[in-house]
């Protein structure tokens, strides 16, 4: 990988300036946010961090390119989006070789992840021209009501490193076509990933003569994302993160009345019955638990099999593992990469000594890599321990690819497993059984978000709505009607008629 070339075609420098008002760009403050690529441990480049100063240039700017922003029509603020979606395409190589070398995940999945932001650009063009109301009948004579949606305002997205890139997309495109405004604080550790971003859409700002501050990028770390969530003049927060992020930002959205969308933890199951094809059910298991090295919001933590099945079950998962190559994530060879950094690692660790400690029985070691590629240290091996579902350590979530195999006797009590973690992000079934099927879909089914069938957990795609519930904070992003939570509902009620009734029938004379 030649990054020399990726940095000159993204705009990237070894020490980049901390903020932006679209392509103008603000020198911050010290200390300096250093990013250093888990795939061999290499500096990659810095940026600096945004300041109390620049942040309240950037809200300011907001506030009035908004004014200007919202009055363009919905079908011409996509239009942007449009060729946002454009450029996308033209920078997809580099920026997905970006996103895999600072992230870790493989090249396929970065390349994937940039698919991901073009996708959304197409259907928020579309959406552009379907921010649908509603007529309703009055029960007052000639009178007629209507919804309509309105731009909220500024809104702040708040991203986490395990997708640098496209959760940002799924926010912004919706929010823009809305007729908002953003400012993106992306996860400090990965920040060149929101300096590339930030570059491209620059570019389709000035191009459009639109104002630079319909998006703004701000770097640092928690305390610069507490000046996004405490500010009033923000009106909605979208942050992705662990639970224990989430019940900070949602208290300090609340606290001010703002609005918030919560994309946090999963601990997400995938039920195998008897009547699934076992192929099938394996191959989704593994992928869904080792894809991204288990640092996926939706990978499979839990795997439920049957009794009837399980050891057969169990012995296709050691097989499989132990094909499952680790290594640099840009040789397309490789299936898993490394974790993002050595606090993972650590964390990795301990949820093994914990799962051990707590009865759990390892069927597949783990442990940190050290052999040619993987210097970094932050290598591990793919682990799968036997357990009970009410083990601390299972009810938790560990960024890791960590799989938990649980056994079941009936239909019942996996879907009762299922549901009984805090977590309420993803769940699948692998059955041939249509009454399991519809059983598993049912109000007595799964409580998550996402339910699937003969698809693993990992199987989210643009146009549906992502997100769950419970600890995982219960917003929807990316597709379906998602759109409303960017906007302000209003209702109007007109009246055409020459007279004006009252209530139950008060009069005033005149």
């Amino acid at each position: 990988m030649d990054l020399n070339k990726i940095f000159n075609d993204l705009g990237i420098k070894q020490t980049n300036k901390s903020s932006a008002i679209g392509g103008e760009w603000f020198d911050g403050v010290m200390p300096k946010i250093i990013s250093n690529s888990p795939v061999n441990g290499g500096k990659i480049g810095s940026t600096q961090f945004s300041s109390r100063e620049e942040y309240e240039k950037i809200i300011s700017s907001c506030e009035e390119a908004f004014n200007t922003w919202r009055m363009l029509p919905a079908p011409k603020r996509g239009e942007v989006v449009r060729q946002f979606g454009d450029e996308l395409r033209l920078k997809k190589a580099s920026l997905g070789a970006l996103v895999s070398y600072e992230m870790g995940k493989s090249l396929q999945e970065g390349l994937g992840e940039v698919q991901e932001m073009i996708d959304i650009c197409d259907f928020a063009v579309g959406l552009s021209r379907q921010l649908c109301g509603i007529t309703m009948h009055s029960e007052r004579p000639k009178h007629r009501m209507y919804e309509q949606y309105h731009p909220l305002g500024i809104v702040g997205v708040i991203s986490a490193f395990n997708f640098p890139v496209a959760v940002w997309a799924w926010n912004t495109a919706l929010a823009w076509i809305c007729g908002n405004v953003c400012v993106w604080k992306p996860s400090e550790k990965t920040p060149l990933c929101g300096i590339a971003c930030q570059n491209i859409i620059a570019k389709v700002l000035e191009k459009n003569n639109m104002p630079g501050a319909v998006c703004c990028l701000i770097n640092g770390d928690y305390s610069v994302g507490e000046w996004l969530t405490k500010d009033k003049r923000v009106a909605l927060i979208s942050a992705t993160g662990s639970t224990r992020m989430g019940r900070v930002v949602g208290v300090e959205v609340a606290k001010r009345f703002g609005k918030s969308i919560l994309e946090l933890g999963g601990n997400n199951a995938l039920i195998i019955s008897p009547d699934a094809d076992i192929n099938i059910s394996v191959v989704g298991a593994v992928f869904g638990a080792v894809g991204t090295a288990g640092q996926r919001c939706t990978t499979t933590r839990r795997l439920i099999v049957h009794e009837s099945i399980y050891d057969s079950v169990k012995e296709k998962l050691i097989s499989a593992y132990k094909q499952i190559k680790i290594g640099n994530p840009l040789d397309e060879s490789n299936h898993m990469g490394p974790l993002i950094d050595k606090d993972a690692v650590n964390m990795y660790l301990e949820a093994i000594t914990r799962v051990k400690e707590e009865g759990g029985n390892v069927i597949v070691e783990g442990g940190v890599l050290s052999g040619e590629g993987q210097s970094s240290g932050c290598y591990v091996k793919p682990v799968i321990v036997e357990a009970k579902n009410h083990y601390d350590c299972v009810q938790k979530e560990t960024f890791a690819p960590i799989l938990y195999l649980l056994k079941y006797s009936d239909l019942k009590e996996a879907i009762s497993m299922q549901n009984d973690v805090p977590q309420g992000l993803s769940s699948a079934i692998m059955t041939t059984n249509l009454r399991e099927a519809e059983r598993f879909l049912s109000h007595e089914g799964s409580d998550c978000g996402i339910a699937n069938v003969n698809i693993g957990t990992s199987g989210a795609e643009i146009g549906g709505a992502f997100g769950g519930e419970k600890e995982t904070g219960g917003g929807r992003e990316s597709g379906s009607d998602a759109w409303k939570a960017y906007m302000r509902r209003q209702t109007n009620t007109i009246n055409y008629s020459t007279e004006l009734p009252l209530a139950q029938g008060i009069k005033f004379d005149f």
